[in-house]
């Protein structure tokens, strides 16, 4: 007797109205009727349903939804790898918004030297002042904060693109070093943490080991970071927090 509109409803997490609409505009016409005349959809019915939340949750229109599926060259192994090109595309964006979004917070939204244009450029169309506010709100005020402002505002572009291309390299090492098995407290994983930390004395401002084990508390405890983090290997940030207090600890004697 296949589904009820309800039912339907249900699994899928839209209200009735919604496939009421699609039915009506010959979106999602359910393949079966009641002897009462009420829509039964069947599971057909359900794997059309499916692809189309899937395009309207990418923005898809329900003009270009419908003349997607009805497309007569497409079978629905081509509407699979569709799919997927366009998940892997969001992907891909959705990662490096979350890396802009770290580097606004670490550099550029303290009031770097560069044009509008160089902005959009470097952090993929994405205004590092967006977090500036914050950035204020957390640290202003403090001579490390000021110090991070005076050497950022001396930075170019070919500056910026150095640095990015460091913390780059640096990640994909660290997400190596992560898959080979190393433990945060192991020699290998303490020199990355090292080598982060000179990189934001390098580029920001000094910092120490007790700033650096507070960095590593935020890099989990804040969502934004910890999703910059864990965009190059599931489990970064805790990692990191744990090898940064390991590497404190190592140069400091403090446990």
């Amino acid at each position: 007797m296949g589904y009820s509109v309800g039912q339907v409803a249900g699994f899928a997490g839209v209200t009735v109205r919604t496939l009421h609409h699609y039915d009506e505009i010959g979106l999602l016409a359910p393949g079966e009727r009641s002897h009462a005349g009420h829509r039964r959809y069947d599971d057909a019915d359900l794997d059309r349903l499916q692809q189309i939340l899937f395009y309207r949750e990418l923005g898809f229109p329900l003009d270009e939804v419908a003349a997607l599926l009805d497309d007569p060259e497409a079978d629905p192994r081509e509407h699979l790898r569709r799919r997927h090109d366009l998940l892997t595309a969001r992907i891909e964006k959705l990662r490096k918004m979350a890396a802009a979004v770290e580097h606004a917070m670490e550099a550029r939204t303290m009031g770097i030297n560069l044009t509008p244009e160089e902005k959009f450029e470097v952090f993929g169309g994405k205004d590092p002042e967006e977090h500036a506010e914050e950035a204020e709100r957390r640290w202003g005020g403090t001579e490390t904060y000021a110090e991070s402002q005076r050497r950022a505002a001396r930075y170019t572009k070919d500056d910026w693109k150095r640095m990015q291309a460091e913390v780059a390299s640096w990640g994909e090492r660290y997400g190596a070093l992560m898959e080979a098995g190393e433990r945060p407290e192991g020699e290998r994983a303490m020199d990355m943490a090292e080598e982060h930390r000179q990189h934001i004395t390098r580029w920001f401002y000094t910092c120490t080991y007790e700033i650096h084990r507070g960095l590593g508390e935020m890099y989990v405890a804040d969502e934004r970071f910890k999703a910059f983090y864990d965009s190059t290997r599931p489990g970064l940030a805790e990692h990191l927090k744990e090898a940064i207090t390991a590497n404190a600890a190592r140069h400091t004697g403090e446990a």
